[in-house]
């Protein structure tokens, strides 16, 4: 992957995490579905992009980010099936 196309993965996951934020702050009951749904592509794209230019501490970031929204979907899928 060239650098460009990296750039471009990582303003994409950027504004996927900044939309994820904005939507659990504007609604009253927001759907963790599209909360970590969102955050987890955000991260991907993020981590797509660090691949590329190297920071190890946002790697990290991205890591835990997605663990996070990954933890967050399965305890969403936990509570639907109750």
């Amino acid at each position: 992957m060239n650098e460009t196309a990296a750039n471009a993965a990582g303003f994409i996951g950027m504004a996927c995490i900044v939309f994820a934020y904005w939507y659990i702050t504007s609604r009253k009951t927001p759907n963790p579905f599209v909360q970590h749904g969102v955050n987890l592509a955000g991260a991907a794209l993020l981590t797509v992009s660090l691949l590329v230019n190297m920071n190890p501490a946002s790697l990290v970031l991205e890591g835990f980010w997605a663990a996070i929204a990954i933890w967050g979907l399965v305890k969403a899928l936990k509570a639907r099936a109750t």
